[in-house]
């Protein structure tokens, strides 16, 4: 599928929600709103949004830990105020307040997510074993960071859905930092994306900052799995602005990230900046439709907040009807 101006307009709308989102909900934690921890993702935007925004409904998606999944849900179609509610200990929230972000939402794909790292893998497997036999035409991405990639449940299910021929997209987000490891002390060679040429699927690389690059990748892995062809993997090798998490240290490694490196890459690598600059100069946006888009995108934030705000807090006494089968 060729990339319209609709579809590229698309992608940058999305983009720049959900960094106006990701920022509100750095804020909340910080005013004592947001329940838990929160893992921004600030500068790392692009690889979920150009991942999931042509996704269809009722394809499976594995998200990533990277703001806690919201540029894939936002870009798959999931209100995020009810996301922004489950943060929040709402009753309105996806899974009633009870799961931060370990957030549900079935009539979108999305069946869980997992705190532990590479347990996605052999749900993956499940899912798209699932999408082969129903025969509906739907696909799995399986998204995961540079460090999961390590896991050997990785190997396992790669090995699985090749053999199988599921229709499975591996989706690597590479910012080259894991958690505090480098990429460079955990691989060997320089692209992740070469392990799928030993489990015989394609395996490529794209800028991770550029959203139009990673959807026009994704879409020739979507419709490959769409076609009965098997798996592919994406490495989007990407940058993240910001800590691993809020409130620890921004290591590289051995060393805290200074914060010189950190305004080179605002500077130069914003991937808001890049599909904005690249939009406006082939006369696909205008600066007011560039503000009318972040003008939108804060109205939804100040709505979703209200939303939370004016939504019940969670009774405790719900945990008898989700822990418990009647």
């Amino acid at each position: 599928m060729a990339l319209t101006k609709e579809n590229l307009i698309t992608l940058y709308t999305n983009l720049v929600r959900t960094r106006a989102f990701d920022r509100a909900f750095v804020r909340r934690l910080g005013e004592g709103k947001l329940l838990g921890f929160f893992h921004p993702a600030d500068g790392g935007e692009a690889p979920g949004v150009g991942a999931c925004s042509f996704l269809r409904h009722e394809d499976y998606l594995w998200g990533h830990i990277r703001g806690h999944g919201l540029p894939h849900m936002i870009s798959k179609g999931v209100n995020p105020k009810f996301f922004m509610a489950e943060h929040s200990g709402r009753e309105t929230g996806l899974c009633r307040g009870i799961s931060t972000f370990h957030a549900v939402a079935p009539e979108f794909g999305i069946m869980g997510a997992a705190g532990t790292i590479g347990s996605g893998f052999p749900v993956t497997v499940g899912y798209g074993l699932a999408a082969k036999m129903n025969g509906r035409g739907q696909i799995v991405m399986s998204c995961f960071g540079d460090g999961t990639s390590n896991r050997g449940t990785f190997h396992e299910c790669a090995l699985m859905v090749n053999n199988w021929k599921l229709p499975v997209v591996f989706f690597c987000e590479n910012n080259g930092l894991g958690m505090f490891v480098p990429v460079k002390d955990s691989h060997p060679v320089a692209d992740i994306a070469s392990l799928a040429q030993g489990y015989g699927m394609p395996g490529v690389v794209v800028d991770g900052q550029d959203v139009i690059a990673v959807a026009e990748a994704v879409e020739v892995a979507v419709d490959r799995a769409r076609q009965g062809k098997g798996p592919s993997m994406i490495e989007a090798k990407c940058e993240r602005f910001c800590a691993h998490a809020v409130g620890i240290p921004d290591y590289s490694g051995a060393e805290v990230r200074t914060p010189e490196e950190i305004k080179y890459l605002r500077e130069n690598r914003d991937p808001v900046t890049i599909c904005r600059q690249k939009l406006l100069s082939q006369g696909l946006l205008t600066e007011e439709d560039v503000s009318r888009i972040q003008a939108a995108a804060d109205a939804e934030v100040e709505a979703a907040e209200k939303f939370v705000e004016e939504s019940p807090r969670t009774d405790p006494s719900i945990f008898d009807e989700v822990l418990y089968a009647r």
